[in-house]
């Protein structure tokens, strides 16, 4: 059995969970995130949702952590993104044989979270630079691109795609001209996405992850915006895209 661990705000762990695990049928999510109440998030697989007692205590998450790992005993650990944990509580426990699905992190910000040594990992897959020495040797992996679904609209349109705040959706839609879609969980909810990016006369997102990495086909339309995170630096991946 894999556990992939994804913990952290929003969609984006979630979604790239899902990518990374393509078919496998033997895998469980370990999550905070709401969108795991949606099977097309999740693949349907199994989740095992982190109790929000746990959200800022690093030393009970990382109790409870080690009691999860004991008991289930995976194969294999997925850890997206932070190599450390969330909170650091990965940082001086024994892991069962891990991968870490490596992305930009604001080092300067997440080390702070650490009290003590990376865990070392058996391989790192850096899908963008990191921003710190990977802890493990670094093997390739390339995110798979969905296939072209139906459109959208019939009539040329610029697409609006992002999950986060009201307000950053706000910045976006500033942006846009012509016919408009938003997809958003508070407007057309639409998962994945990826298959309509293809019909879209524009593309509009934030700077995050999952949002680059699936426009990459269509980036002589797609306009990125970057908005402030706590550990992910959308500032420095939209400068790298851009250049």
């Amino acid at each position: 059995m894999i556990l992939y661990y994804a913990l952290g705000g929003g969609l984006g762990h979630l979604s790239r969970a899902r990518k990374v695990l393509g078919e496998r049928e033997d895998a469980v999510l370990l999550t905070a995130s709401g969108h795991a109440r949606d099977p097309r998030v999740t693949a349907g697989r199994p989740v095992i949702p982190v109790p929000r007692r746990l959200g800022r205590d690093r030393a009970a998450f990382r109790a409870w952590i080690a009691a999860l790992l004991d008991e289930l005993q995976p194969d294999e650990l997925l850890v997206d993104a932070f190599p450390g944990g969330v909170l650091g509580e990965l940082c001086g426990l024994e892991l069962p044989p891990a991968r870490l699905v490596g992305r930009r992190v604001r080092w300067d910000v997440y080390a702070r979270r650490l009290d003590g040594p990376l865990p070392r990992y058996d391989v790192v897959h850096a899908l963008e630079p990191l921003g710190y020495a990977p802890p493990g040797p670094v093997e390739p992996l390339t995110l798979p691109h969905a296939a072209p679904g139906e459109p959208l609209a019939d009539e040329p349109h610029t697409l609006i795609v992002h999950a986060g705040p009201e307000a950053e959706l706000q910045q976006l839609l500033a942006l846009a001209r012509g016919k408009t879609i938003v997809v958003h969980p508070k407007h057309r909810d639409v998962y994945p996405v990826e298959p309509h990016l293809a019909h879209a006369t524009r593309i509009i997102t934030g700077a995050g992850f999952n949002a680059v990495q699936e426009t990459a086909p269509y980036r002589d339309r797609h306009t990125a915006v970057p908005f402030a995170r706590a550990l992910d630096d959308q500032h420095a991946r939209a400068v790298a895209m851009r250049s």
